[in-house]
């Protein structure tokens, strides 16, 4: 293995990978929507030659999905993390554990938020088409945790598809400061509406 200046090739690599990544976010959460998304766009972002970029992504689409895979598996650990220890048969506990987790995920840093669920990604397809398996899964993790062995995730389940748009639709109106709640109030709101729809299912 060849070592320049006490770094192998494959560290090399992978701080570049890592500079695109970054720098993809920044294009695609961009308050603005995702302007620059090209490749000439994302090399300037990164300070990095095409042929770095082509060393570890194919295409944009495929560029597009690993930063959008990796704020999910971010989200999905941070969220499961925040749930240990958390009484499993305490369902109001998991559930406001969970969106807590999220929606502070998000407060965090705004462009996970916007690559997560601002309209403006729609023009861009490989993160359209990957938003819609993934929103529709984390819902189903949510209510797993609370619920084990629920269907209300199923594609086929009207109120599983409610829940699904309105968190995102909430989340998105509350980055674009239409919804005007603090970070613990909109906890609070989107919790009770899964607490609501869950506890109805037990009826």
């Amino acid at each position: 293995m060849r070592v320049y200046a006490g770094v192998t090739g494959a560290d090399r690599r992978a701080e570049r990978r890592e500079r695109l990544l970054l720098a993809g976010l920044d294009l695609l959460g961009s308050v603005d929507g995702p302007r620059n998304f090209t490749l000439r766009g994302v090399c300037r972002e990164a300070d990095l030659g095409p042929r770095y970029f082509y060393e570890s992504f194919y295409d944009l689409d495929e560029f597009a999905v690993a930063i959008y895979d990796e704020e999910i598996t971010a989200l999905t650990i941070v969220t499961l993390d925040a749930l240990e220890g958390v009484d499993r048969s305490d369902d109001e506990a998991r559930i406001r554990t969970s969106l807590g987790a999220l929606i502070g995920h998000i407060a965090e840093d705004m462009r996970r938020g916007r690559l997560l669920y601002s309209t403006a990604l729609s023009s861009v397809a490989a993160v359209d088409a990957r938003r819609r398996d993934s929103t529709r899964l984390f819902v189903g993790l949510l209510v797993d945790e609370s619920n084990p062995g629920s269907k209300l995730h199923s594609p086929t389940d009207v109120l599983s598809e409610m829940l699904v748009g309105g968190l995102a639709q909430a989340i998105k109106a509350w980055l674009d400061g239409d919804l005007v709640l603090s970070q613990a109030e909109l906890v609070d709101a989107c919790s009770q509406v899964f607490l609501d729809n869950l506890g109805s299912r037990r009826r």
